[in-house]
């Protein structure tokens, strides 16, 4: 119990020393990018936790619960499952208490933007308080943790195309020559770096004398899938553009060096397997920045009049009546206190629902989703089962982009506007 004693005043100082000073004086603007360095915050924590937790792991009597050694990456994983838990609830309770807020009078909206010292002192008791747990809630966070993950890649899936065609209608709309250059030059650089990069893998993952069909395979479907983009985009039917599907080219081509580069270090295949160290910790550190950017991203996409996170009732989601469009209130008659309501802009639980499911990837993220330990403990998102997971993702954004692309020649009489 001592263990966890230290471990907690150790959270709780490193946390509320450096934030509880400036928690007051974050505005309800920017609370959203508070949630983001809050949940920056966890995957610091879990990455420390996994490097040097280990110990005080092993001396806690309801963790280390085997008649046998287990080895060091039993520990760092289950320190790092304990931190994510810690988080999720974080963000999912909040998620549950913001069902149905529809306007700024809701007492719980004061609760969603402000008492930032609060809510750190419940973020740390909650970490702390996983250390307490049996390892049994952690074996089933583990398996509720790799669908989850699921989702969230899902999401990071819906908000890139969300991304790169507001991106693409942005540039168009401004109607002038040196943008529709720019978006040549976009176009033309990210179709050379796909290509260019699919190269690389063909020297990297197919090494002479070796009998590697699946590398060629994943790389030859990521050639594909470019070309795939271009010729469908381009379709006179299609209502779309060569750019979106340029940058989309480039993100697969990265999932498929991200899926390779995660083959384990003794595969014949894996050309680059004698770096497999520093690889692996460069693929988890842009993962980690790809994550907390696609939370970032959503936070902030969360208020626009064009995402999915605005609910019906936000004077952000699209219509184009009026919010007080009422006879009565022109002529002065309204009441009051319609005067005063004021709907949200973005939908809170789903908000903290993207934390929560971000949390779960986190922990896949730093745990190789779980598989089987490697052979050295600074061997991070190895293994076959992120192979196989990110490969589906490269997948899975392919197929939501090209659905994005043919859904309304499919059927014509619905509005995906």
């Amino acid at each position: 119990m001592w263990c966890a004693s230290c471990l907690a005043s150790a959270c709780a100082g490193c946390t509320c020393n450096l934030c509880a000073s400036a928690a007051s004086a974050i505005s309800r603007r920017s609370a959203r990018l508070a949630y983001c360095g809050l949940f920056a915050a966890s995957l610091v924590l879990s990455f420390l936790m996994r490097q040097f937790a280990t110990p005080l792991l092993k001396q806690i009597p309801w963790i280390n619960t085997f008649d046998y050694t287990q080895p060091d990456e039993w520990f760092q994983m289950n320190a790092v499952l304990r931190v994510s838990l810690g988080n999720f609830l974080f963000f999912a309770i909040f998620a549950l208490m913001m069902i149905g807020v529809k306007d700024q009078n809701d007492r719980r909206d004061a609760w969603h933007h402000g008492g930032w010292i609060a809510k750190i002192v419940i973020w740390v008791v909650l970490i702390v308080l996983m250390l307490c747990v049996p390892n049994i809630v952690i074996t089933i966070y583990e398996i509720l943790s790799k669908f989850g993950s699921g989702l969230f890649l899902l999401v990071q899936v819906v908000m890139l195309l969300d991304f790169t065609n507001n991106w693409n209608d942005s540039w168009v709309e401004k109607d002038e020559q040196k943008w529709e250059i720019a978006l040549l030059v976009v176009t033309v650089v990210c179709y050379l770096s796909t290509f260019a990069f699919s190269g690389l893998l063909f020297m990297w993952f197919n090494p002479s004398g070796q009998d590697c069909g699946l590398n060629v395979f994943f790389i030859t479907m990521t050639i594909i899938l470019a070309f795939a983009f271009a010729i469908i985009a381009l379709h006179p039917q299609v209502n779309g553009s060569v750019m979106p599907a340029s940058v989309i080219s480039v993100y697969c081509a990265y999932l498929c060096y991200t899926s390779l580069s995660s083959e384990p270090d003794d595969y014949a295949c894996n050309g680059i397997h004698r770096h497999s160290k520093q690889v692996s910790m460069s693929a988890l550190i842009l993962g980690m920045l790809t994550t907390v950017l696609s939370v970032v991203y959503s936070a902030v996409r969360a208020g626009s009049s064009t995402t999915f996170l605005s609910p019906p009732s936000s004077p952000r989601s699209g219509t184009k009546n009026p919010l007080l469009a009422n006879e009565n209130v022109e002529a002065g008659k309204g009441d009051c206190k319609e005067l005063d309501v004021r709907p949200v802009s973005y939908s809170y639980t789903f908000f903290h629902l993207i934390f929560a499911l971000a949390s779960m990837y986190s922990a896949m993220l730093l745990t190789g989703w779980t598989s089987a330990a490697s052979d050295s403990s600074e061997l991070m998102d190895v293994g076959w089962t992120t192979v196989w997971v990110r490969i589906c993702t490269e997948w899975a954004t392919a197929a939501l982009y090209i659905w994005t692309l043919v859904a309304p020649l499919l059927f014509p009489d619905r509005d995906f506007s």
